[in-house]
């Protein structure tokens, strides 16, 4: 066994670098070049039977924002940067995308790489109905995205963002009912319940739980004094990196070191993912940072990852959930008696003079 392979359920990777979803996952192209950059798994773009969350591409929108929140150039120069954008589904027909997915899978399988197809939920009733043609058309595993960002902005009923336990666990036994393939469920991290939903899908039989998915966003632009971008979007970057290994710890701690947690949002290089990897994934998945910057980025990570378990002398297996396994309450902690003082600015001129009272 390499010491980078890892597993999520039933399923082994070659590597924990999953190529997440996105727009420069619709194209076969695309997806064939995440499979050549080394990714243990790619994510095609997720599809479902709603017209309007297929519009929804028509009138996408992205943009870089460097530290100024102003915007930078796209590309692999960019600097450290937040990506805000109104993103939708993938234009093909259910039919098309499948025999796509078929062909993907296929040219992944010669790779020693998972292809993964991916649903959005609209409505149950369809949703189980294409996942069943997916089973059927022998594919090796369904991501059921019921944590999409856009739900209360895009067209009703275009995609779902579920909010509560009891729904993510009712949506996950009707699909894991409806399959024999493994089902990995991909939630929201819009909610301070993010481990309740993935305690909810676990026990509803998902074999992973993806977590978690972007946050809304809104930038007031200072020139127009309009939205960038006209409205609410999905934000993500590097700074997201430490919410999403919280949310990956505080769930291992409640569930256990037994469920397969796949990280995303926030990982842009193989640092990430192996930090990500010590809060409890077992892969994690990069989706704008290659959208941004181009697919060396996935042969990048699996490197640098692959570096880090060298110098270290460990295996990814071996280190999963090892930070989080570490953490400790605040009131656990050593007393540092008044170390706060050496964080606080000086006092301005005259702020320490004692005043008079008549």
């Amino acid at each position: 066994m390499s010491r980078l392979e890892t597993h999520i359920g039933r399923l082994r990777l070659k590597n924990p670098v999953i190529a997440a979803a996105g727009e420069h996952m619709i194209d076969a192209a695309g997806i064939r070049s995440a499979i050549l950059a080394g990714a243990g798994a790619v994510v095609g773009k997720s599809t479902n039977e709603s017209d309007a969350a297929k519009d929804q591409l028509t009138r996408a929108e992205y943009t870089a924002l460097g530290t100024d929140w102003q915007p930078v150039a796209w590309g692999p120069d960019a600097p450290p940067a937040t990506i805000l954008t109104r993103s939708g589904l993938t234009p093909l027909g259910f039919d098309d995308w499948l025999a796509q997915c078929v062909e993907m899978d296929a040219f992944a399988a010669g790779h020693d790489c998972l292809y993964v197809p991916s649903l959005i939920l609209a409505a149950p009733e369809p949703a189980v109905q294409m996942a069943k043609a997916i089973q059927a058309a022998e594919l090796k595993v369904l991501e059921f995205n019921i944590g999409t960002p856009y739900a209360s902005q895009a067209a009703k009923g275009a995609v779902a963002t579920e909010l509560s336990p009891d729904r993510v666990a009712t949506l996950t036994r009707m699909m894991v009912d409806a399959l024999d393939i493994p089902v990995w469920v991909k939630i929201t991290g819009q909610s301070e319940r993010v481990p309740d939903l993935a305690a909810a899908a676990f026990e509803a039989g998902a074999e992973s739980v993806v977590m978690a998915g972007r946050a809304l966003g809104m930038l007031p632009d200072l020139d127009s004094m309009a939205p960038v971008l006209g409205t609410s979007c999905g934000i993500g970057g590097w700074w997201n990196l430490p919410l999403t290994c919280h949310w990956l710890a505080i769930t291992r701690a409640a569930l256990g070191p037994d469920p397969s947690l796949i990280g995303i949002n926030g990982a842009t290089n193989g640092a990430d993912v192996a930090r990500m990897i010590l809060a409890g994934a077992s892969a994690v998945g990069l989706s704008s940072e290659v959208m941004l910057r181009g697919w060396p980025v996935l042969t990048r990570a699996v490197a640098e990852l692959d570096a880090y378990c060298a110098t270290k002398g460990v295996t990814v297996a071996g280190i999963i959930g090892r930070a989080a396994d570490a953490r400790k309450r605040f009131a656990d902690m050593p007393v540092l008696d008044a170390h706060w003082q050496n964080f606080i600015p000086a006092p301005l001129a005259g702020a320490t003079e004692e005043v008079l009272h008549d």
